[in-house]
C-alpha cells in the first residue's frame, strides 16, 4: 500500500481541514505520539475519509442579509440549509457554533472519542432527585459542537421509531405527522445500499443523500449475541425499522463504506460549491432580532465580533433541544415570569418554551469474558483502514448490536425497552487486562414518562442554561429499566453466553448495601445511583395547536405568535421516538425545508396587483363631465318644479 499516494491527492485542494482536536489530543498517553501524528495526517489527506477536496470553505464574515438564516448544523439544520440552497434565487446562511469535522472523527472506531473537549457543549443537569445520585444529582449530557452536531459523535444507528410513536403525537392535536405522512420524508433522505439483500424496498429506498448500510466489519461476538438472543426466545431481526420491530439486530448505520456520514457530510459538503450557500463556523447565535413579533434576523458572535444579520424571509432554529429553547428565551420568547426574572423584555409569552424536556435513560451492566483480549487499535488495522476502510476501525464494535424489546406496559408492535451493547471497539482509548475482555449491555427506557425543563441561568448568551431533567421521576420509568436488566440477565444465562464464562463486574454500591442483591429494590437503588443518560433529549419547543398553552410551534413548525420564525430539531417532538432519534430529527429537517419552500414559493408566485395609473387630464375631463351631468339633473328638476307650480312649459 502506498499511503503517501493517498495523501498526495490533497495537494491540489485549497481548503483541507487540518484543524480541530488531533488524535494526539484525544487518545491515551500509552499510544505512540509519532504513530498517532502520522495516522492523523493520513486521515486528513485521504479522499475517502478526510475528504480534503470536498470540505466546506467557511466565510470569514457574513453579508448584511440573507433570504434564510439557519442556526445549527446538526441532524436537522444541515438538511434544512442544504435543501433550501437548492433554490438558486435564494441565499442561505448556515450558522454553527463549532468548527468543521476533524478527519479522525470520521473513523467509526473513534465514536464519541472527541466528546469532553472543544467539540462538546459539556452540559450537566442539576438538582436531580432520582437520577445520577452518585454524582450529586448531576448528569453529564455531551452534545456535539461542530458541523454535523452530535451526528459526528453518536453510534450512527439508523432507526425511525415505530408507527405508534407518531400516532401518539396525534394526541396533541397534531395533524399531518402520522406514519404515512412522515415515511416519504425518511425516504427522501435515504440511500439504502442493502435493499434486497438485507432489507425490503417496502421500508427503504435509494437516491437520497444519506447512505444507510451495515458497517463492513462485525466482531465475532456480535453474532454470538444474536445466537444467544434466539436461544433465550428474545428473537432476532434483520431490520428494526421494517416488519419485525423486536429482537436483537446488527443494525444498519448512517455511514458510507466504513466511514461515518454526518448530516453535514450528507447535505452540506456535496453542495458546498453553491454560491448561494454560506457556512459560518465558530459562530454563536446569541439572539433572534424581532420587530413587531416578526423575526428580522439574528445577532451572532464570530471571530470576536458581534454581527447583526438580516433574514429577508425566515429564521430557522435547529440548535437542538437545549440550545433552541435557550435562544428563544434570550430573544424574549418564552415564559414571561421567567424572562422577567432575568431582565429580558418579553416579546411573546410562550410558557411551553423549555418545558416538556425528556430523554432516554439507562443502566449499564459490564461482564468480563474469560478470553484473551486482542488489541483492536493496531498499526496493521490502521493501515487496513487507510487502504480500503475495512477491519475493526470501520465499525463501532459491539455498539452496532442493539435490541428492541417489550415490557409488561406495552405490546409487540410497540417496544419500549432497548438494549445497547458495547465492546470490541478499535479505539485508541480502549483498555483491557491481558487475559480479559469486557463487554457491556445497557438497559434503556425508550418511553420515558418523567419530564423536566430548561431555563436560563442569566441573560448572558455565553452562560450555559440551567437543565433539570427529572429523569427516572416516575416508578414506571425505573421499572422499565429493571425489566431490561432482567432481559440482559436472561441473555447472559444462555448456553451460548455461558460458553464465554461471563462474570458480572462488581456492582457494589454503598448506598444500596442494605438491600438484597439482584432484587428489584436493589436494582431500583442502583439505577438511580449510577444512571446512564442517553443523548436523545427532546420536547422543549413541542408542536401543538395554538389553543394548546404549552405548544411552541404549529404543525408547520412556525413559532406561535412570531412571524417568519420556525424551529426544526428534536425540540419540536411532543414525545421522543422509541429508539435512536437521529433519522427522525433529519426527517423533521426535510419536512421543514418543504414547508418553507411551499410557503415562500407560493408567496413569490402570487400575482402582484398592477399599480393604479392616473391620467391628470382624464381626471379633469371626468370631473367636468360629472359636474355637467349634475347641472343638467338639477336644471331638469327646477324646470319640472316651475311647470308643476306655475304652469311654465318645459323647453323642448
Amino acid at each position: 500500500m502506498n499511503v503517501y499516494a493517498l495523501g498526495c491527492q490533497s495537494l491540489q485542494c485549497l481548503h483541507p481541514f487540518e484543524g480541530g482536536p488531533q488524535l494526539t489530543d484525544v487518545c491515551s498517553a500509552s499510544t505512540g505520539v509519532l504513530f498517532l501524528t502520522l495516522l492523523n495526517n493520513l486521515l486528513v489527506s485521504n479522499p475517502r475519509i478526510g475528504d480534503p477536496c470536498g470540505r466546506v470553505d467557511p466565510i470569514t464574515s457574513p453579508r448584511s442579509s440573507y433570504d434564510f438564516i439557519v442556526v445549527g448544523a446538526g441532524a436537522a439544520g444541515a438538511a434544512v440549509a442544504g435543501r433550501l440552497s437548492e433554490v438558486e434565487d435564494w441565499n442561505v446562511l448556515l450558522v454553527e457554533a463549532g468548527p468543521d469535522e476533524p478527519a479522525g472523527a470520521e473513523v467509526p472506531g473513534n465514536a464519541a472519542l472527541y466528546l469532553g473537549g472543544p467539540l462538546d457543549w459539556k452540559y450537566k443537569t442539576s438538582n436531580e432527585s432520582f437520577a445520577c445520585l452518585s454524582t450529586n444529582g448531576s448528569c453529564y449530557w455531551p452534545r456535539g459542537k461542530n458541523l454535523g452536531g452530535t451526528t459526528l459523535h453518536h453510534g450512527m444507528a439508523y432507526q425511525r421509531g415505530q408507527p405508534k410513536d407518531y400516532q401518539r403525537w396525534a394526541e396533541f392535536g397534531i395533524e399531518g405527522w402520522s406514519w404515512d405522512d412522515v415515511l416519504p420524508y425518511f425516504f427522501k433522505s435515504e440511500n439504502n445500499t442493502e435493499i434486497g439483500t438485507l432489507v425490503s424496498s417496502k421500508y427503504h429506498t435509494t437516491g437520497g443523500p444519506m447512505t444507510v448500510q451495515r458497517f463492513p466489519y462485525q466482531p465475532g461476538f456480535a453474532w454470538e449475541i444474536l445466537k444467544a438472543s434466539e436461544e433465550a426466545g428474545l428473537g432476532i431481526s434483520d431490520d428494526l425499522t421494517g416488519a419485525n420491530l423486536t429482537g436483537f439486530a446488527v443494525t444498519q448505520t448512517i455511514s458510507r463504506d466504513g466511514v461515518r456520514l454526518t448530516t453535514a457530510g450528507a447535505f452540506i459538503r456535496p453542495v458546498a460549491h453553491r454560491k448561494n450557500l454560506h457556512v459560518a463556523t465558530n459562530a454563536l447565535a446569541t439572539k433572534v432580532t424581532l420587530v413587531n413579533n416578526r423575526a428580522e434576523g439574528i445577532e451572532m458572535l464570530m471571530n470576536g465580533k458581534t454581527y447583526k444579520v438580516r433574514a429577508k424571509r425566515e429564521v430557522i432554529l435547529s440548535a437542538g433541544a437545549i440550545n433552541t429553547p435557550q435562544l428563544l428565551m434570550l430573544s424574549g420568547i418564552g415564559p414571561k415570569e421567567h424572562l422577567g426574572s432575568k431582565n429580558i423584555r418579553v416579546a411573546v409569552d410562550l410558557p411551553g418554551v423549555g418545558e416538556n424536556l425528556h430523554n432516554h435513560h439507562s443502566y449499564m451492566l459490564a461482564y468480563t469474558l474469560n478470553e484473551t483480549s486482542t488489541a483492536q487499535f493496531t498499526g496493521n488495522n490502521a493501515a487496513l483502514y487507510l487502504f480500503n476502510q475495512t477491519g475493526p476501525l470501520s465499525s463501532t464494535g459491539l455498539s452496532q448490536v442493539t435490541a428492541k424489546l417489550v415490557s409488561n406496559f406495552s405490546t409487540s408492535d410497540d417496544p419500549d425497552i432497548q438494549i445497547f451493547c458495547a465492546g470490541y471497539r478499535a479505539s485508541c482509548r480502549a483498555t483491557s487486562n491481558a487475559n480479559e475482555t469486557v463487554v457491556t449491555f445497557a438497559s434503556v427506557n425508550i418511553r420515558p414518562k418523567s419530564r423536566g425543563r430548561i431555563t436560563l441561568n442569566s441573560n448572558n448568551p455565553l452562560d450555559l442554561p440551567y437543565i433539570w431533567s427529572n429523569d427516572l421521576g416516575t416508578d414506571e420509568d425505573i421499572n422499565l429499566v429493571i425489566q431490561g436488566i432482567r432481559y440482559i440477565e436472561k441473555l447472559m444465562n444462555t448456553t451460548t453466553m455461558r460458553n464465554h464464562d461471563p462474570t458480572l463486574e462488581n456492582v457494589s454500591i454503598p448506598a444500596c448495601a442494605n438491600l438484597t442483591y439482584d432484587s428489584d429494590e436493589f436494582w431500583k437503588c442502583a439505577v438511580q445511583w449510577n444512571t446512564k443518560p442517553e443523548n436523545h433529549q427532546a420536547g422543549t419547543a413541542r408542536m401543538g395547536l395554538a389553543s394548546d398553552p404549552m405548544a411552541v410551534v404549529d404543525t408547520k413548525l412556525r413559532v406561535h405568535g412570531v412571524k417568519r420564525l420556525r424551529v426544526a430539531d428534536a425540540s419540536v417532538m411532543p414525545i421522543v421516538i422509541s429508539g435512536n432519534p437521529v433519522a427522525t430529527i433529519t426527517m423533521i429537517g426535510e419536512r421543514a425545508a418543504d414547508f418553507i419552500k411551499a410557503d415562500n414559493i407560493r408567496r413569490d408566485t402570487q400575482p402582484t396587483p398592477s399599480p393604479t395609473t392616473t391620467n391628470p387630464l382624464k381626471e379633469i375631463q371626468q370631473d367636468i363631465q360629472n359636474g355637467y351631468d349634475s347641472f343638467q339633473k338639477k336644471k331638469k328638476q327646477f324646470q319640472e318644479q316651475l311647470a308643476n307650480q306655475f304652469g311654465v312649459p318645459i323647453p323642448q
